[in-house]
């Protein structure tokens, strides 16, 4: 049972929106491109690090609504292969906040029965790093709750390569015919493997990319774009997006019965909420 009151206060907006979702047909798996740091900061005449560490309440507000929406997952791109050109200090500003948010926030991901877990190459993380990130993965491994996925060092395309080189070694190894390489069992070795794909992807900032995002995992996903940038992305913009989910008709490419007379199959449509 979902408990509003804690989700928001009766007669505020957030409670609103909260109001008019179905309760039942709430998203399995949410997805979050967290993006705007660095605007955010930019705006305020300061260094784009104060836009990371402002980020981290936009990441604690996330959690707990996913969490007491009894949502499956939720994952959140932290930090990109690519991320890595970013000039050395910011990078390592990112990877102390990173530890920073685990130290502080590992007792309540606990208390509320979150499971925490790390999607990405987390070998090619410093060592440092990966010690508080494996503490993290051991403190939570018996959560039965939300799973929070963080991206960490991840690109959808080397998640892709990764699984497909695991089934070409059990091919070459004679543990798989070519003809058992399927979707399903490419699926099943992604670093996602045993959770759901996303059915909502939420991009901040207003960018129009998905970034080399869960690539594979986003197929069918409905994407919710938001102008505000990630620092300032509250329960209400998460609320937003679901109502906005709850507005699609998911086809799964199908033909939806009212929209049998529309577009042209493969005419374009853009789905843009602001």
């Amino acid at each position: 049972m979902i408990d509003k009151d804690s989700i928001a206060p009766t007669g505020t907006p957030e409670r609103t929106l909260l109001d008019g979702l179905d309760l039942e047909r709430l998203p399995r798996h949410v997805a979050v491109i967290m993006d705007g740091n660095g605007r955010w900061a930019r705006r305020r005449r300061l260094p784009r690090v104060e836009g990371h560490r402002a980020g981290i309440d936009a990441v604690r507000a996330t959690v707990e609504t996913a969490a007491r929406l009894h949502l499956q997952a939720l994952t959140l791109y932290a930090f990109s292969t690519e991320n890595w050109k970013r000039p050395a200090l910011e990078v390592a500003a990112l990877m102390s906040l990173l530890k920073e948010y685990l130290r502080r926030e590992l007792r309540s991901l606990v208390k509320n029965d979150i499971r925490f877990r790390v999607v990405g190459r987390l070998e090619g993380l410093d060592p440092s790093v990966q010690r508080t990130l494996r503490h993290g993965l051991a403190a939570t491994a018996e959560c039965k709750g939300l799973l929070f996925n963080i991206a960490l060092n991840y690109s959808g395309r080397a998640e892709i390569a990764d699984a497909a080189r695991a089934l070409a070694a059990e091919v070459a190894a004679g543990k798989r015919t070519p003809e058992e390489v399927t979707e399903e069992a490419l699926a099943a070795r992604l670093y996602t493997a045993g959770t759901p794909d996303p059915d909502l992807l939420i991009r901040t900032s207003g960018e129009m990319r998905i970034s080399n995002f869960l690539l594979w995992q986003i197929a069918y996903a409905e994407i919710h774009v938001t102008p505000v940038f990630w620092p300032d992305f509250r329960c209400r913009h998460f609320l937003e997006a679901l109502a906005d989910f709850q507005r699609r008709e998911r086809r799964y490419g199908g033909v939806g019965e009212e929209l049998s007379a529309g577009p042209a199959d493969g005419a374009p449509q853009v789905l843009i909420s602001r």
